[in-house]
Order: structure tokens, then sequence, then C-alpha cells
């Protein structure tokens, strides 16, 4: 693999890292809405991410005089937890039902935080890989100075 397909390959996992985090700050902004224009609670959602070939004109070119491809991420499919949602005794609520109960998503905060670090740190460990990468194009080019 060479050094900027390397970059290809961070940048996709920023993008997808990126698409993550945004589902996640989404989910968490609507922890306690009962109500959506589907009809009853939020439901929280997931991303799936999948192996992805990258290519760029460049990359591609050295990749296939070189035989080999590089495998990137990037997200296949977000999906829709279809769990029962949580029934909360609030009988003053208007989204009540007529025991008294409301329904608000099913979720769990502290999940979701830790899940918004863990893609914030995927994040920056694609940054600092193209940092690293980056520095090495520059000391390759100054040895032939």
């Amino acid at each position: 693999m060479s050094l900027f397909s390397s970059i290809d390959v961070s940048a996709s996992g920023m993008s997808a890292q990126r698409e993550r985090a945004e589902i996640l700050v989404e989910n968490m902004a609507n922890a306690e809405t009962t109500r959506t224009a589907e009809g009853g609670p939020y439901r929280r959602r997931d991303v799936v991410f999948e192996s992805s070939p990258v290519s760029s004109q460049f990359s591609s070119e050295l990749g296939s005089q070189l035989g080999q491809t590089a495998s990137g991420v990037r997200v296949s499919q977000i999906v829709t937890d279809n769990s029962d949602p949580n029934r909360r005794y609030m009988p003053g609520h208007p989204d009540a039902d007529k025991d008294g109960y409301v329904l608000f998503p099913h979720m769990n905060p502290a999940e979701d935080m830790v899940d918004l670090l863990s893609a914030q740190r995927s994040y920056q460990a694609n940054v600092s890989a193209i940092s690293a990468v980056k520095d090495m194009i520059q000391r390759s080019i100054d040895l032939f100075r």
C-alpha cells in the first residue's frame, strides 16, 4: 500500500466516524422525545460499517501497477432500534395513555456517551495517521534535495 492510499483509507475512516458521531448526537438529543411525525417515541439509530475500496486517481493507478488495492470503511446502512420503548408513569403528561404511562425512547445515555467517545478517538486516530503519512512524505521529499 502506498503512502497516498494510506491517506485515502484514513480519510474514509474519518468520514465514517463523523457520520457515526452525528447519529449518536441525534440519539442523545432525542432521548426524551415522546412524539415523532411517524407516531410514538423517537427510535434510536445506529450505523453499520463495511469495508469499502478506496480510490483516488493516483492511488488507483499506483495500486493497479503494484497489484495492490486499499480498503477503507464506509457506512453501509443506518439501522433503527425496534425494541419496545420505556414506559414511565406520568399521568399529567400530554402523551400519557389512559393508564397514565408515557412511552419514552429505549436509550442508555452512558452507552451513547461511551460510543461517542469511541467515535471521537477513532476520528483522532485517523487524523494522527494522516499526519504521520504527511510527515513521511515530507521527509522523503527532503531526502531528494
